[in-house]
């Protein structure tokens, strides 16, 4: 992606909160609300396990455990491409926003402890205490209860339109993130 080249560069924010609050359900809510808006909305989700795109049978997956370290499929729909990271170290934020194609949005899901601005998605049933208090990067909270204290906007997990304004408001430019991302940029 080089938002030098876009009139209007992409912009990125994040969901962030534990395991199980709801954030690609969330996500998966919030998309079509973006993107009935009119937005190219582009995702970059982090897992902390092994995970696999292609099934065992296919041909990238043949192909991937014969030993290719990487492998494009391709077709007039959509084209994937998967690295195997091997012995190297595991892609870092600012490596993978930089792979993204043009866009407008970029919601990150995950890399909860990260220097990006993020909407934090925070659930009581979790059990999980919030993240807020001490991540001043949280610029705002969904969550299914209010939180008097918070230093940021809460709005209800479930008024997603609300969170989808918040999200536009609340996104930094690409590069901002970079920078802040690659300790250029004050926190």
């Amino acid at each position: 992606m080089n938002p030098a080249h876009l009139d209007n560069p992409a912009r990125v924010i994040g969901l962030a909160g534990w395991s199980g609050a709801g954030k690609t359900t969330l996500l998966a809510r919030l998309i079509p609300a973006l993107t009935a808006r009119g937005l190219r909305v582009a995702t970059v989700k982090h897992a902390h396990h092994a995970f696999d795109v292609d099934q065992p049978g296919k041909d990238s997956y043949v192909h991937r455990a014969a030993g290719a370290c990487e492998v494009i499929v391709s077709s007039s729909r959509r084209w994937v491409q998967i690295h195997e990271v091997g012995d190297e170290v595991e892609a870092r934020l600012p490596d993978l926003l930089r792979r993204l194609a043009p866009c407008d949005l970029v919601v990150v899901e995950g890399f909860k402890r990260e220097a990006h601005a993020k909407l934090e998605v925070h659930r009581v049933a979790n059990g999980k205490p919030p993240l807020h208090p001490d991540d001043l990067r949280i610029v705002a909270v969904a969550s299914d209860r209010p939180h008097p204290d918070a230093r940021v906007p809460v709005v209800d997990l479930d008024a997603v339109d609300v969170i989808a304004d918040l999200v536009l408001t609340l996104a930094e430019p690409l590069e901002t993130a970079l920078a802040r991302l690659e300790g250029r940029w004050p926190s």
